[in-house]
């Protein structure tokens, strides 16, 4: 399994994720648990189209 370095950051009412290895997979979520699972879910979806 690779690992990729994730950014998260809080904004006004929710939280974003992107990570700076994979152009273009970003996440966001309500909190920071759901925003770090959907970026889980998001690296996962753009490795498989790589």
């Amino acid at each position: 399994m690779n690992r990729f370095l994730v950014i998260v950051e809080k904004a006004d009412d929710n939280y974003s994720a992107y990570s700076p290895d994979l152009p273009g997979c970003v996440a966001t979520g309500a909190t920071r648990e759901k925003t770090e699972e959907r970026m889980h879910e998001a690296i996962e979806r753009h490795v498989e189209g790589l």
